[in-house]
């Protein structure tokens, strides 16, 4: 007596099964592709609040120095930096505190839209003599 099967011995997928799977695999690259793209994105402002904020100390430095040698002017003044710093401009203003001899300096440095904070402040304080 010979006994037949009636299971499918066959092994593999169905094509249900495989565009299932292709459809999570591509949510899944989608999903790492923009969060690769948030990280350009994420670097891109660090850097340039890192550069925004050594050009504002070196800005400051060079305030200090003039305080130093009394050839400091004491107006708001404003400028941009050359290239490759074009895109970022600075702002120095100058506020009066209510110690005599002393000046609160702020220097701003300024890129894109001022609005969208787009901006690194530096404070200090200078001594006149």
């Amino acid at each position: 007596m010979i006994l037949t099967s009636s299971r499918n011995t066959e092994h593999g997928f169905t094509l249900l099964e495989v565009m299932i799977a292709l459809v999570i695999i591509g949510i899944a690259l989608i999903a790492c592709l923009t969060l690769a793209n948030r990280c350009i994105h994420s670097h891109e402002q660090v850097q340039r609040i890192t550069t925004a904020t050594m050009l504002a100390q070196h800005k400051m430095s060079e305030l200090e120095a003039q305080s130093r040698n009394g050839n400091l002017s004491h107006s708001t003044q404003k400028g941009d930096w050359a290239a490759p710093y074009d895109q970022f401009h600075w702002l120095i203003e100058f506020n009066d505190t209510l110690v005599s001899g002393v000046q609160q300096v702020t220097v701003s440095i300024i890129w894109g839209e001022r609005q969208r904070n787009e901006e690194v402040s530096i404070d200090s304080f200078l001594f006149n003599k």
